[in-house]
C-alpha cells in the first residue's frame, strides 16, 4: 500500500467578501518531499497556505493529516500539529530581540514566571548561526530586512515541524545566504520533514525541489515532477499564456540623450555613504547594484530626502534643488518606492483608493479642504487598470489583496504625483513573472515618455535585462559603472565583490616587488 501524504488538501474554497480566492483546490503532500506551490499574484496560493497554518478558515473542504481529518482553528493548532509556516511577509516583534521572536512560540507555552534570558539568548544563538553570524541580543526592529527574513526562518526551525512552509523566503537574501538555507531545507528533507516551497524564481525551484503544483486565478491546474518539466512549462501552466519577453527592448544607441535629469554630486552622509557622484540621461533606466548592505539602499534615501545628507548637491534638469524632507522630495517630482513594502511601502488598513492618492492629496482637495471622493475614485480606477491590480473594489483595503498586488498599489501611489524621477528598491521583490513583465513594460514606456527611472535590485537578470546602464556601489562608494556592451554578472560582481579592487592592489605590489 502507498503511504498516506503527511499533508492532504481537498476541495477547499475560501471566499473573501465578492472575491473567491480558492474555488475546490486541491494539493497533496508527501513525506519527506519538498514541494513547490507555484502561481501568478492573486493565484492563492498565500491564501492556501494561511488555511494550512491556520491563520485562515476554508469556507469549504476537508484537510486531513496522515489520513485522519482535521481542523486547523489557529496558528497554535497548526504548529500543535507539526505545521509551521515562514511569512513572505516579516511577522515579528519589532520592539524584541530577536532570540525572543526566535523562541516567541515555546516561551508562551511555558508556566515559569522567570525568564532565563541567558538560556534563552544561548539557545537562539545556536540556531541562529546555523544561518547567519547575526546577535540575537539585537532588537529585530534594528535589522535589515535580509536580517529580519533570517530570523523569521531561525524562529520556524526551532518548532518541532512534521511540515514546514517557506513563503518567498529568498526574496531579501543574498546569494550566500541563500545558499546555506539551501543546505537547511535539503536537511530536512533528508531528515523527513516536508517542506513546501513557494517561488517565483524558477532557478530555486529546479534545482531545489520534488514535485510543483500550479495554481490560476485560485483554481486548481497541475501537478507533476519538476523533472518532468522545463521552467517554461511551469510559466505557461502559471500565466496560462506565453510570457515571450520578459524585458521590453533596451534604448538603442541613436536614442541615447546627453541631457541628464537628474545629477547627483558629491553626496555623502559621514555614515553609510560618501562622495556619490550619478547623472541619470533621458529615456533612460539606470540600474543600482551591489550586495545587500553595501549603501544602495541608504543612497537612494539620501537623495528623496528620507535620510540626512552633509555633503553634495541635487540638480534636477540642472537646477539645483533644496532637498531636506521627502515631502521637499515630493515636492521638486523625486519619489521613493521602499523596499519593505508592508512597513513603508502601503498602508495595509487603508483602501485602495487611498492608498493611491495619499501623496496627491492635495490636488483632489477641495475649496472646503475635503477631499473629492468621486476624483479620488477616478484616479485609483485609472492606476488600477494601468497596472492590472486584482481587486475586489477600489473601496477594499490593500491587506485583502495579494503580495504582488500590494506591491502594485505602492507604484500607483508613485505615479499619481506625476513625477520627474522614480526611485524604486526592489520593485518586483515577490511579483510573479507574468506581473514582472507588465512592470517591467511600464517602466520603459515611463523612461521613453520622459520620466527618469532608477532601479535598484538584488536579481541579476533583473539589473541586466531591463537596464541601459548600471552603477554599482561597494561599500558606500561608487565602484564602477558599466554601459551596455559590458554589462555581465561577472562584472557586476567583480566590481560589488571588490575583485577588481583587489587585483589591482595585487598587481601593485608585483611592481613592487619587482621594482
Amino acid at each position: 500500500m502507498m503511504p498516506k501524504p503527511v499533508l492532504d488538501i481537498r476541495n477547499v474554497t475560501k471566499h473573501f467578501g465578492a472575491v473567491k480566492a480558492l474555488t475546490n483546490v486541491n494539493f497533496s503532500l508527501e513525506q519527506g518531499e519538498i514541494h513547490a506551490l507555484c502561481g501568478e499574484n492573486g493565484a492563492g496560493k498565500s491564501t492556501l497556505m494561511n488555511i494550512i497554518a491556520g491563520v485562515l478558515q476554508p469556507d469549504e473542504g476537508e484537510i486531513f493529516i496522515e489520513g485522519n481529518p482535521v481542523k486547523i482553528a489557529s496558528p497554535s493548532v497548526a504548529q500543535s500539529l507539526g505545521l509551521g509556516l515562514v511569512h513572505q511577509e516579516i511577522a515579528l516583534c519589532p520592539d524584541a530581540s530577536a532570540a525572543e521572536n526566535i523562541f516567541m512560540a515555546s516561551t508562551s507555552r511555558q508556566r515559569s514566571l522567570l525568564m532565563n534570558y541567558r538560556k534563552l539568548e544561548r539557545e537562539a544563538q545556536e540556531v541562529m548561526n546555523r544561518l547567519a553570524p547575526i546577535d540575537v541580543r539585537r532588537k529585530v526592529g534594528d535589522l535589515p530586512i535580509s536580517s529580519q527574513q533570517l530570523v523569521e526562518i531561525a524562529k520556524a526551525l526551532t518548532l518541532d515541524c512534521r511540515v514546514l512552509i517557506f513563503d518567498e523566503p529568498t526574496a531579501a537574501l543574498t546569494e550566500s545566504e541563500t545558499r546555506i538555507l539551501f543546505e537547511i531545507i535539503r536537511d530536512l528533507k533528508a531528515n523527513g520533514i516536508s517542506v513546501i516551497y513557494i517561488s517565483h524564481r524558477m532557478a530555486e525551484i529546479f534545482s531545489l525541489c520534488d514535485r510543483v503544483t500550479v495554481l490560476r486565478d485560485g483554481r486548481y491546474v497541475s501537478t507533476e515532477r519538476v523533472a518532468d518539466l522545463t521552467p517554461d512549462d511551469v510559466v505557461r501552466r502559471m500565466v496560462g499564456r506565453e510570457i515571450t519577453q520578459l524585458y521590453p527592448p533596451k534604448q538603442s544607441a541613436d536614442e541615447r540623450s546627453s541631457e541628464a535629469i537628474l545629477s547627483v554630486r558629491g553626496l555623502g552622509d559621514r555614515d553609510r555613504f560618501r562622495d556619490v557622484s550619478i547623472d541619470l540621461m533621458r529615456g533612460e533606466i539606470l540600474g543600482i547594484g551591489g550586495l545587500i548592505g553595501s549603501g544602495r539602499t541608504e543612497i537612494a534615501e539620501g537623495i528623496c530626502g528620507l535620510r540626512a545628507t552633509t555633503s553634495g548637491e541635487i540638480l534636477l534638469h540642472g537646477q539645483p534643488q533644496v532637498i531636506k524632507t521627502y515631502a521637499d522630495a515630493v515636492k521638486a517630482g523625486l519619489v521613493y518606492l521602499s523596499e519593505d513594502r508592508k512597513g513603508s511601502g502601503v498602508f495595509l488598513d487603508l483602501s485602495i483608493a487611498q492608498n493611491i492618492s495619499v501623496l496627491n492629496l492635495g490636488a483632489l482637495t477641495g475649496h472646503l479642504g475635503l477631499i473629492d471622493a468621486k476624483r479620488e475614485a477616478e484616479l485609483a480606477g485609472d492606476f488600477s487598470r494601468k497596472l492590472n491590480i486584482r481587486m475586489g473594489s477600489i473601496d477594499a483595503p490593500v491587506s485583502s489583496l495579494s503580495g504582488g498586488n500590494q506591491q502594485k498599489v505602492a507604484i500607483a501611489k508613485q505615479l499619481a504625483v506625476q513625477p520627474k524621477v522614480i526611485v524604486m528598491d526592489e520593485p518586483t521583490r515577490g511579483i510573479d513573472v507574468g506581473a514582472k513583465s507588465e512592470i517591467h513594460l511600464l517602466l520603459r514606456e515611463l523612461a521613453m515618455s520622459g520620466i527618469g527611472i532608477i532601479v535598484i535590485s538584488s536579481e541579476l537578470p533583473e539589473l541586466l535585462g531591463l537596464c541601459d546602464r548600471v552603477i554599482v556601489i561597494r561599500e558606500g562608494t561608487v565602484a564602477g559603472q558599466l554601459d551596455a556592451d559590458a554589462m555581465t554578472e561577472e562584472a557586476v560582481i567583480r566590481l560589488a565583490s571588490g575583485a577588481n579592487h583587489a587585483q589591482n592592489a595585487r598587481n601593485r605590489l608585483a611592481s613592487e616587488h619587482a621594482a
